[in-house]
């Protein structure tokens, strides 16, 4: 997990530092809409390899932007969902969505 003495001074270059991927910006998108186990993530991100994924999980797992449960089960189910400062990310995602769109018609013939 990131301490705040090991971010950056601006803020922009802190919310890069913690979601300036491609991946991660996909893995918030689909979990906004709920909770979701790892082959869900895994069949939506089209491209991603599970050893990414997983890698991506738990990094955002240590900086408190996802939560991992697992059940005990047999097989174990585990299961990932946004913490509250992960939904916070929804406005950045929206802006993003509609900064895409507005791109895409602007670019149709």
């Amino acid at each position: 997990m990131l301490k705040r003495y090991d971010l950056p001074a601006c803020p922009v270059e802190t919310a890069l530092t913690l979601m300036g991927d491609r991946w991660k910006l996909l893995i918030v998108r689909d979990l906004l809409t709920g909770t979701k186990r790892f082959g869900e993530l895994k069949k939506s991100l089209n491209g991603i390899s599970q050893k990414v994924l997983t890698q991506h999980l738990r990094i955002m797992e240590e900086n408190e932007l996802i939560c991992r449960e697992v059940f005990a089960e047999v097989p174990p189910r585990v299961e990932y969902s946004l913490t509250t400062l992960g939904e916070s990310l929804k406005t950045i995602h929206d802006a993003m969505w509609r900064w895409g769109e507005e791109y895409k018609e602007k670019l149709a013939p």
